[in-house]
Parts: structure tokens; C-alpha cells; sequence
């Protein structure tokens, strides 16, 4: 049986996505053996959970944990809109500080975890392409828009978000320099090549949200690398759609 239906089907987690984070971890392990892959055939092995458990149903949401942490990121009460959701480790992150709404949108189907699917508060919008955000597809101005994309560069989706965002929102968005450098700036192994790629892709991001009426308010390391071992960022952004430069 896979290592991920395993742990599911013995209570070690919720859901056999939530086992697949805990394999991903590098925490598991049978009969003493470290699993390192879901796909993994394990049969009647003991298993052991030997480290802290990621309390989001995928690692991602560690990453919107460092912003909010880092920025003082306050959401309590909040609509927000969760671009490229996927699992929903950023949904499942806004929950557990207090949201009161999240629009969790994904150009895939059937990713969301089942505890996100049955939460009242979330609101799946599947097979999307989010530069198709309107208010006839979320009819309510979000408070937060939080952004988690991949192979595109976001840029192309900073006219449609804002769309859908209240004067003042906040934008809070994981930038992926491997998805922004270029393919002339990424290595046979998928990292990107030079720190410069990494700064240009960065500023490349900044200056479009600042184009597209946001305020920089900061930007950090994001506290985990992505699954490929690439460094991310964070960008933290305040929308002022009469923002003028002087």
C-alpha cells in the first residue's frame, strides 16, 4: 500500500494529502526507516511521527505564516482571496487566524483538501484562470488577496486582482524567482542561477504591483524554499488604486 494512503488509513493524518506533507516533512518513518516518498509500499511497518507536525493541510502555509508573522498581518474578520490555492495550506492559514471568507481560487480541480471543501467559509472556485477575476466571479470587494502561483510569472494576473480587492486591501504575495528569471537564468536542476536573477526577478514583481496602484510595505525571505530548493520571497503590498507617483 502507498506510504500516503498508509498514514491515512491508520489515523496518522487527516487526509492522505496531509500524509503526503508529513512524508515531505522527512518525519516519517517504519520500523525505524525513513520514508521519503508517498509512493512508498508499506504493509505492516510501525510508524513512527518523529518531529513537529505542519498544523496546514501543505507547507505552504508556513510560508503565509512567516508574512503574517513577520509583518503583523492581521486578518481577523477579513473576505479574502486566496490566488493559485491548490492544496490550501494559505486558506487553511487565513482560517486558523480569524478569516471570515476566503475565495480560493486554482486553474486546477479537485486539489483542495476535503476539510477545506466541508468548511462553510471557503469558497472553491475551480478550473479558473485568475486573470478571468471579476466581481461577477467573486461579487463582494476582499479585504486580503494572498497569491501563491506557478509557471507563469504573476505579473500577468496584477490587473485582474485588483478588480476584486476594497481601496486599502492588503496584497500579500510569494514571489518565485524561478518562475519570473527567464529560462536563460534557471539551471538544469530548476534553481535559479545567480543572486542578480533572483534581485531582477524580485524588482520585476515590485515594480508591476507599484504599476498596478500598490504601496510596497516590505518584502522577506520566505521561512521555507520552495519543493524544487529555490529561495522565495514575500512581498507585502497595500492597494491605493489613487496612488500617483511624485
Amino acid at each position: 500500500m502507498r506510504a500516503d494512503l498508509y498514514l491515512f488509513e491508520k489515523g496518522f493524518a487527516a487526509s492522505r494529502q496531509k500524509a503526503k506533507t508529513l512524508i515531505e516533512q522527512g518525519i516519517v518513518y517504519a520500523d525505524s526507516r525513513l520514508i521519503t516518498k508517498p509512493s512508498c509500499n508499506l504493509e505492516n511497518e510501525t510508524i513512527e511521527i518523529r518531529g513537529e507536525v505542519i498544523p496546514y493541510v501543505s507547507r505552504g502555509g508556513l510560508k503565509l505564516k512567516g508574512a503574517i508573522d513577520g509583518f503583523s498581518i492581521r486578518v481577523n474578520g477579513f473576505v479574502c482571496v486566496d490566488v493559485g490555492a491548490s492544496t490550501g495550506g494559505f486558506t487553511d492559514c487565513l482560517l486558523q487566524h480569524g478569516a471570515k471568507k476566503v475565495y480560493a481560487v486554482d486553474c486546477g480541480r479537485k486539489q483542495l483538501d476535503k476539510s477545506l471543501i466541508a468548511d462553510k467559509r471557503v469558497i472553491s472556485i475551480e478550473g479558473f484562470n485568475a486573470r478571468e477575476l471579476s466581481p461577477e466571479v467573486i461579487p463582494e470587494k476582499a479585504d486580503i488577496c494572498v497569491t501563491d502561483v506557478s509557471f507563469i510569472s504573476q505579473t500577468l494576473i496584477h490587473s485582474a486582482i485588483t478588480r476584486v480587492l476594497k481601496d486599502g486591501a492588503l496584497f500579500v504575495t510569494l514571489i518565485k524567482p524561478q518562475f519570473e528569471a527567464g529560462r536563460q537564468n534557471i539551471g538544469k536542476n530548476g534553481i535559479v542561477k545567480s543572486e542578480k536573477a533572483r534581485r531582477d526577478s524580485v524588482k520585476r514583481v515590485i515594480d508591476s504591483c507599484v504599476a498596478h496602484g500598490f504601496e510596497l510595505k516590505g518584502i522577506i525571505e520566505s521561512p521555507i524554499k520552495g519543493g524544487d530548493g529555490n529561495t522565495e520571497f514575500i512581498g507585502y503590498f497595500k492597494y491605493k488604486p489613487n496612488m500617483t507617483e511624485e
